[in-house]
């Protein structure tokens, strides 16, 4: 059986994350292992209209993140919740975060794009899959046709 005391959970604030979030805090909770929560910001790039560029104020992204991570509460006291926020490449900082803390195992959400979507927008779920040292659960959301209700009586189900 797979040893577990340590837990990542990078999380991009997306329903596809929320889900993988709502999975690792059940397995920290029964493995009762320790939970990092890892969001990376992202190195600001301008914003551009017509002629001109809008450099956005890094320092007001990274506090816009911070709070969303403060916010993020596991659904079982018995958690322990580590929240981290960096800056950087998505993909890079995942994997250095990842072999700093030594976790266990991974997990964290995936968008599910193919294709042209894939090409276009890079995976950051697929560049960890390949090179982190440890092992990689992605979780996809549920079916379209499942409702809000019901999402949220089977995210409490595998809480249970």
């Amino acid at each position: 059986m797979l040893s577990i005391h340590t837990l990542l959970h990078p999380t991009d604030f997306s329903d596809q994350s929320q889900y993988a979030f709502w999975l690792a805090c059940a397995m920290a909770r029964d493995y009762g292992a320790r939970l990092v929560v890892l969001h990376v910001a992202p190195l600001a790039a301008p914003l551009y209209y017509g002629e001109g560029m809008i450099p956005p104020d890094p320092e007001e992204l990274c506090a816009a993140a911070q709070e969303k991570l403060n916010r993020l509460e596991a659904p079982n006291a018995g958690v322990r919740l580590e929240r981290r926020l960096e800056r950087g490449s998505a993909a890079l900082e995942i994997l250095r975060v990842g072999q700093e803390i030594q976790t266990d195992l991974i997990v964290m959400g995936t968008h599910g794009r193919t294709g042209l979507g894939r090409l276009l927008m890079g995976s950051v779920a697929e560049q960890v899959v390949r090179k982190a040292p440890c092992p990689v659960l992605t979780v996809k959301t549920p079916f379209p046709e499942t409702t809000p209700a019901m999402q949220r009586t089977e995210a409490e189900a595998v809480l249970a």
